[in-house]
């Protein structure tokens, strides 16, 4: 079984979105959940540690990410190989992770332990942390944090040509609808509050920078 210790070697020194601060979060996030849930701890660990080891945010920027679930999904069997799992275990593992991306909708969790892996990982989307992430993440590709969203993009998530994609578009597109794409009850719950908190954020957000307050 990888251990955090081992696992702190496959993250970059310094990506404030998904460097291990954020692992170590969704794998502690990921173990309360499985053991309400009564899922299988051996795979949720693992997978919550290797679940963002390959396509660095510092290194490969939005880019770099696109298919970082399928990289690190390949790294995962590579590790876990070695240290002697059973197909059928690395499979699950890989399944969790391959499974974890919100963008993309092509493999969806199937079993506890892939939900439960979405759940944690999701969670930290939404709330304070989830703020402050995706404020990271528009200062490292060098996207504004407010920028009035098209009317296009309202509608239909697609942005004009040109138009920049901001710490608000991002809350409009994903942030705003990760409480109802939860698939635990434990998670579900856990959502509350930290949805609560952030919507006030980027209404205030919003109207700040609208000149209303």
């Amino acid at each position: 079984m990888p251990d955090i210790e081992t696992a702190r070697a496959w993250y970059p020194a310094y990506d404030p979105v998904h460097g291990f601060d954020h692992i170590l979060r969704v794998y502690h996030m990921a173990e309360k959940i499985a053991l309400i849930e009564g899922a299988d701890l051996e795979i949720v660990r693992a997978a919550a540690l290797l679940h963002d080891a390959q396509g660095s945010q510092t290194e490969g920027g939005e880019a770099g990410r696109q298919d970082h679930h399928q990289a690190s999904s390949q790294f995962a069997q590579q590790v876990l190989e070695k240290e002697g799992w059973p197909a059928d275990r690395i499979a699950a593992v890989q399944h969790c992770i391959r499974a974890h991306r919100f963008r993309d909708e092509s493999q969806n969790p199937q079993t506890l332990e892939a939900r439960i892996l979405f759940d944690a990982d999701k969670l930290d989307v939404i709330g304070a942390i989830g703020i402050a992430r995706t404020i990271a993440f528009d200062v490292v590709v060098n996207q504004p944090i407010y920028s009035k969203p098209s009317r296009q993009f309202i509608e239909t998530g697609v942005k004009e040509p040109g138009e920049p994609h901001s710490s608000y578009h991002e809350y409009l597109f994903k942030l705003s609808k990760i409480k109802d794409r939860l698939f635990t009850k434990a998670a579900q719950e856990l959502a509350v509050e930290r949805d609560r908190f952030m919507q006030e954020y980027f209404i205030r957000l919003e109207a700040e920078e609208s000149g209303e307050i």
